[in-house]
């Protein structure tokens, strides 16, 4: 029997504790059906009986106060909603235990923004991590020590499992399952709640707005600039003559400030108006790549898998309603 904790934090998203409780009670039901014994004894545990989430609109009552809990196998850790520093501090309490219960053999999930209640712990520390797309600055800001991976849905490492952004996490729940199971009871829960369960990365469905949140007002004054001017072919010999600054110096600056290297995010900014067009517009690929400044069909297509994960047919085909008339 596997013992799972899903922790009940103060902001809580309800959904983010309600459904993996769903989904290991459902499989324990596959499990009997099949003539086998159920797996998963699963409890909600929090600092309080009762935890109010959305502002009080919400309770959710708990299985177990987390000092009784002296021994479980899986932690479940559900995403957060609102300012994260102040929902960190909300829940200071509770990471001694989350670190208690690691150095015991527990594994240890963070579902979505839940991330950043696992990275206060420091467990995470020179480990990888994911977390929903629209929070990886912040991430970054606050947990430099750990490695973002990049529009990734599942990261795991040394006991820690971490998920991309919002709905991912279901992807991460039937990574649990497949490796507590098998991968046929695995399937049978994705079919169950129609999730793909192959679905390995966020990138589509992120949208880059370019880290702003900086001081650097040189380095302001270029990313202003490649976003104005999303045709043009941009070099960042032209960039950093704008700027009245040396190339290496810079890219360095540039780096430091955005998080991306100049070329990375000039392609990102391209690749996003793109991604707009092909929303929108009944323009075909090659309009739309001559409309981003690209000219080369091979490089624009390398080039948009890399940040999308899908090709420009594939991603028109998925998101342009037009595109099915």
């Amino acid at each position: 029997m596997k013992h799972v904790s899903i922790l009940v934090p103060e902001n809580a998203v309800m959904q983010a504790i309600a459904d993996p409780q769903y989904l290991f009670a459902a499989v324990n039901q596959f499990m009997a059906v099949a003539g086998k014994k159920p797996l998963f004894e699963v409890e909600l545990v929090g600092l309080k009986k009762q935890v109010n989430i959305n502002d009080g609109l919400f309770s959710v009552n708990t299985s177990r106060l987390l000092k009784d809990v002296t021994q479980t196998d899986l932690i479940i850790i559900p995403a957060i909603t609102g300012d994260m520093q102040t929902a960190i501090e909300a829940n200071k309490k509770s990471l001694p235990w989350i670190v208690a219960q690691y150095n015991k053999g527990s594994e240890v999930a963070a579902l979505c923004v839940g991330a950043f209640l696992l990275a206060s712990t420091g467990l995470l520390n020179g480990k990888q991590c994911s977390t929903h797309w629209g929070f990886q600055h912040e991430f970054r800001e606050l947990f430099p020590e750990v490695v973002v991976a990049d529009g990734s849905i599942v990261t795991e490492e040394q006991r820690l499992y971490s998920s991309g952004g919002a709905m991912s996490y279901w992807n991460l729940l039937l990574h649990l399952v497949e490796k507590y199971t098998d991968r046929h009871t695995a399937i049978l829960a994705s079919k169950y709640f129609a999730i793909d369960i192959d679905r390995d990365s966020q990138a589509a469905f992120a949208v880059f707005k370019g880290q702003k949140n900086h001081t650097d007002e040189a380095i302001k004054l270029a990313q202003e600039f490649i976003d104005k001017n999303v045709q043009e072919k941009i070099t960042i010999d032209e960039l950093a003559a704008l700027v009245a600054l040396g190339r290496r110096s810079f890219e360095r600056r540039f780096k430091t400030a955005t998080n991306n290297s100049v070329l990375e995010y000039i392609n990102r900014v391209k690749i996003e108006f793109a991604k707009r067009s092909f929303e929108s517009s009944r323009k075909n690929i090659n309009e739309v790549m001559y409309d981003v400044g690209y000219s080369d069909t091979k490089a624009f297509r390398s080039i948009f898998k890399k940040i999308t994960g899908l090709t420009p047919i594939e991603y028109r085909n998925k998101y342009n309603k037009m595109a099915m008339i």
